[in-house]
C-alpha cells in the first residue's frame, strides 16, 4: 500500500475502490466469475431439460407420470443446486475479502491463492453466508407469509359485518407490512455488511463475525447504503448497455421475424438477458467486495486505532493481531491426512528435550 492508513470519507473509499479494482482487475473479476458461472451453468442445465420436456418428454409419458417426474426434478434441483450455490457463494465472498485485504495492506495474491486460503475454513464461511441469508431474506419472507395468513383470516371474519371496508383495511395493512419488512431487510443487510471482512481478516467464527459486524457498522450504515445504491445503478446501466444492442442484433437477423421463428427468437432473447445479467453481476460484485473491506478497515481505524496498531506491527513493536495470518491452519472440515498432503509442507524438526536426570545418591550401603 503506497499511502498510510487513515480515516477516509465516502469519496475517498470509492476512489480507493476504483484504484484497487483497476490494479488487480483480472484477480477480482476471476474470483467473482466463479459463483456466477456456476449459477449460469445450473440455469442453462435446467432450461435445456425444460426445453427437452416441452418438445419430447411430455409426449412420451402419461400425465400422472409427467407430474411425478417434474416433482422429482424440482426436488433434485433444490437438493443439489441450492447447497452448491450456497457453498460457492460463501467461498467466493470470503476469497474476495481475503484478496482485497491482502492487496490493500501491500501484499499480493492470485485467484488460486485466495480460494486456497479460504478453503481451509470453508464451513465457517458457508455458515456465515447461510446466516446472512436467513437474517436478511428468509426471516422477512416467513414473517410476511404468517402475517398475510393472519390478515386474510381477520378480513374473512370481519367481512361478514363490515362488508367491503374490511377488504380495503386488509389491503392497506398488507402494504404497510410489506414496506416494514422491506425496511427490516435493508437495515439487516447494512448491519451484516461487514461480517465477511471481519470473519476473514480476524479469523473469528460466524456468530462472532455477525456480532462484530453489528458493532463496526454503527455510524457508517448511511455510507454503506449509498454504496449499495450506486452499485445497483451501475448494474442497471451496464445491463441496459448490454441487453439492448444484443436484442436489436438478434431481431435484425434475416428470417427471425417470421412467425415460425418467433419461439426461437424468444428463447434467444431470454438467453441474452440471462447471460447479460450474469456477466454484469460478475463485473459489479467486486465493487461491493472491495468497498466493504475498505469500510471495515475504516471503521477499525475510527473506533480502535487500527492505523496506529498497523504502524507498530510494521515497526516490529507489537505482535500481529487482528490481521489475517499468512498461513492459517487447516480447517476442521478437511481430514488431517488430506490437509497435510495438500499443504505439501514438511513438519519442522522438534527440539529434543533430554529427560530429567535424578541426582546420584551413590551406591546403597
Amino acid at each position: 500500500m503506497s499511502e498510510p492508513l487513515h480515516p477516509s470519507s465516502l469519496g475517498e473509499i470509492l476512489d480507493r475502490t476504483a484504484q484497487l479494482y483497476r490494479s488487480r482487475f483480472l484477480v477480482f473479476l476471476g474470483i467473482s466469475i466463479f459463483p456466477t458461472g456456476v449459477a449460469l451453468a445450473l440455469v442453462c442445465a435446467v432450461g435445456l431439460i425444460a426445453a427437452w420436456w416441452n418438445e419430447a418428454g411430455a409426449r412420451s409419458v402419461s400425465t400422472a407420470m409427467g407430474y411425478a417426474l417434474v416433482g422429482l426434478f424440482a426436488i433434485g434441483v433444490t437438493l443439489v443446486a441450492l447447497p452448491l450455490l450456497l457453498a460457492v457463494a460463501g467461498l467466493a465472498s470470503a476469497a474476495m475479502s481475503h484478496a482485497v485485504s491482502t492487496i490493500h495492506l501491500g501484499g499480493g495474491t492470485t485467484i488460486r491463492d485466495a480460494y486456497k486460503v479460504v478453503w481451509r475454513r470453508g464451513w465457517r464461511y458457508i455458515w456465515l453466508y447461510l446466516l446472512e441469508g436467513l437474517l436478511v431474506w428468509v426471516a422477512p419472507v416467513v414473517v410476511w407469509i404468517g402475517l398475510v395468513m393472519l390478515v386474510a383470516a381477520v378480513a374473512a371474519v370481519a367481512r361478514a359485518g363490515a362488508g367491503a371496508d374490511a377488504g380495503v383495511l386488509a389491503g392497506a395493512l398488507s402494504v404497510v407490512v410489506v414496506v416494514a419488512l422491506a425496511g427490516y431487510g435493508v437495515w439487516m443487510l447494512l448491519q451484516l455488511s461487514l461480517g465477511f471482512p471481519a470473519c476473514v481478516v480476524e479469523q473469528i467464527r460466524a456468530w462472532q463475525a455477525v456480532r462484530r459486524s453489528f458493532a463496526l457498522s454503527q455510524g457508517t450504515k448511511g455510507r454503506i447504503f449509498v454504496l449499495y445504491v450506486l452499485g445497483a445503478v451501475l448494474g442497471w446501466i451496464l445491463s441496459m448497455a448490454v441487453v439492448f444492442p444484443l436484442t436489436i442484433v438478434v431481431a435484425l437477423i434475416p428470417g427471425m421475424n417470421n412467425p415460425q421463428h418467433a419461439q426461437t427468437l424468444g428463447i434467444a432473447v431470454l438467453l441474452i438477458i440471462y447471460g447479460a445479467s450474469f456477466a454484469v453481476q460478475s463485473f459489479v460484485k467486486p465493487v461491493y467486495g472491495i468497498a466493504l473491506v475498505l469500510f471495515y478497515y475504516d471503521q477499525r481505524i475510527r473506533k480502535e486505532g487500527f492505523d496506529i496498531e498497523w504502524l507498530m506491527q510494521q515497526a516490529g513493536m507489537a505482535p500481529a493481531g487482528g490481521v489475517e495470518p499468512l498461513a492459517p491452519e487447516p480447517a476442521p472440515w478437511l481430514p488431517p491426512a488430506a490437509s497435510q498432503a495438500g499443504a505439501g509442507a514438511i513438519e519442522p524438526a522438534r527440539a529434543v528435550v533430554p529427560p530429567a536426570t535424578q541426582p546420584d545418591l551413590g551406591e546403597p550401603q
